[in-house]
């Protein structure tokens, strides 16, 4: 699934995971897949996405919407102590507001050890994230209806979680949630929830509904995406 228009900073997490659990069939909205694929969707704009397995441990991956104004660009590294995800990304929003974002961190899934509540698949997420841009907020006396960008820069950290349940062999329910917290006052938040239907052994299709908001803007959305995994 796609989130391209907010957070995902990332910290790196010391869990021993072993490389070999990885290696087994993957759900296609499992976040620790090794995969070559392109994607489509809307969610108001067209977006486009897509990554490049380089081998069975490392991956690009990046995204784009269809004016640029939203774009990640980010890479991940399959370690014996865990999996890496680094992220470059840029936000823009409707009043003017804009910012970027740099982030390291990991997902961690805790069916490795054993922990499947209810058939859930939970893929706890904690990262480390940098971002710069401007800020959306109100001139001075007598100027109070003036909207003025103000600089705004952050460093923090993020907690969260990302889960699949499986309904059938194609179907699967999905669903994510988690906060930031940092420096300058900085605050955000994020949820949703969404359905995949996996189409063949390589395409899927999911629509989703998510809400994120922080001090640079709110983005309430619901899209569409198809992607296509190659062998």
């Amino acid at each position: 699934m796609q989130l391209n228009n907010q957070f995902l900073c990332l910290f790196i997490s010391v869990i021993s995971l072993n490389i070999e659990a990885f290696a087994t069939e993957k759900n296609p909205e499992d976040p620790t897949k090794i995969v070559t694929k392109l994607g489509v969707g809307y969610n108001e704009q067209f977006t486009f996405s897509g990554s490049i397995g380089l081998d069975e441990t490392r991956m690009i991956n990046m995204s784009i919407n269809d004016d640029g104004s939203d774009w990640r660009l980010g890479g991940s590294w399959l370690f014996d102590f865990g999996i890496v995800n680094f992220n470059v990304n840029r936000n823009e929003y409707d009043d003017g507001a804009h910012n970027n974002g740099y982030s390291i961190g990991t997902f961690i899934p805790l069916s490795y050890f054993g922990f499947t509540p209810g058939g859930w698949q939970i893929f706890p997420m904690a990262g480390y994230h940098y971002t710069n841009g401007e800020v959306v907020t109100t001139g001075s006396a007598p100027y109070h209806s003036d909207i003025i960008l103000m600089p705004s820069t952050s460093h923090g950290a993020y907690i969260g979680a990302f889960g699949l349940k499986s309904l059938s062999d194609n179907w699967t329910l999905m669903a994510f949630g988690g906060g930031a917290r940092g420096s300058s006052d900085y605050a955000s938040h994020w949820y949703g929830t969404g359905i995949s239907y996996k189409i063949g052994n390589n395409q899927s299709i999911n629509t989703y509904g998510f809400i994120s908001d922080s001090n640079y803007g709110e983005n309430k959305k619901i899209g569409i995406s198809y992607k296509y995994e190659f062998e």
